[in-house]
């Protein structure tokens, strides 16, 4: 019985997720703040790298979560509170900003840590058999967490009383103070909340990935690409823009070569952008 089909769809599912997990963080920043956060790869990167910090520290991997959580959570913080804050009001400004916290980011990791590429070792690839196919099955365990994590990103946002507030603050921010909604105090835990979601997919991907200063431009491309596709403020915008660039990154890329496939990505994205200003699914 032939299986190849399984595999595809498999390494194709695995992409996905992967984009999506990137994308989280930067969707949640972009979407409910107007915030193109340019330092969202890097975040990433500081996830991936808390993972190596843990394994020389000779701590187990599971420590690097934590870690990697508390250093975004409190960078991300002090950016939103002193970089991103007085910018509000200036799209252009906060890119350029954050452009420039990328570059910093970058630096440090390269001063501490070098230029050179990282590997982590693990015992986290042993393959599982599933449908008669020998499966990695921590990729199997990340296409669950992914799943898992955009249901319970869906309930937040239209169950609790915290996305309440957001979709008021995001609807119409003058409105919400006056309804005594301390507008900055929430933009500033949504803001701390998207850099985390990234964060930890750093260290999710850790294991599977090279680890070197670099990575975070290519996360932030993903990303980019995907809201321009699906657009903002809506779940299903989101969904659909992994699963068109997803999909298409996964199909070029296989065939002609992962810079091609950024090329063709890239054309796609654009033409996407000029067909429907507001995103292949709308705005909010």
């Amino acid at each position: 019985m032939d299986t190849s089909w399984l595999l595809h769809a498999l390494n194709l599912a695995y992409a996905l997720a992967t984009l999506g997990l990137t994308t989280l963080g930067l969707a949640v920043v972009f979407g409910l703040l107007g915030v193109m956060n340019m330092a969202h790869g890097e975040f990433v990167m500081l996830g991936a790298y808390a993972v190596v910090t843990v394994q020389s520290w000779g701590w187990p991997i599971a420590t690097a979560m934590p870690l990697a959580m508390l250093v975004c959570g409190v960078l991300g913080y002090a950016v939103e509170r002193w970089l991103i804050r007085p910018l509000y009001a200036r799209p252009f400004d906060t890119l350029l900003a954050t452009w420039g916290l990328a570059m910093v980011l970058r630096k440090t990791v390269e001063a501490v840590y070098g230029r050179g590429y990282r590997n982590i070792e693990s015992t986290l690839g042993a393959p599982v058999s599933l449908g008669g196919v020998q499966y990695p099955g921590y990729r199997l365990a990340l296409i669950a967490l992914a799943l898992v994590l955009m249901i319970a990103l869906a309930l937040w946002y239209r169950r609790s009383t915290m996305g309440l507030r957001v979709r008021a603050m995001t609807g119409n921010p003058v409105l919400a103070q006056a309804l005594g909604i301390d507008t900055r105090r929430l933009a500033s835990q949504t803001f701390v909340i998207g850099v985390v979601l990234a964060g930890a997919a750093g260290v999710l991907l850790a294991p599977l990935v090279r680890i070197e200063p670099g990575i975070g431009v290519n996360y932030l491309l993903d990303s980019f690409f995907v809201l321009v596709v699906g657009g903002l403020g809506t779940l299903g915008g989101f969904g659909g823009g992994v699963g068109v660039i997803g999909g298409t990154q996964s199909v070029v890329s296989s065939l002609s070569g992962q810079t091609s496939g950024y090329a063709v990505v890239l054309v796609l994205s654009i033409l996407f952008l000029w067909l429907k200003p507001n995103g292949l699914f709308g705005r909010r």
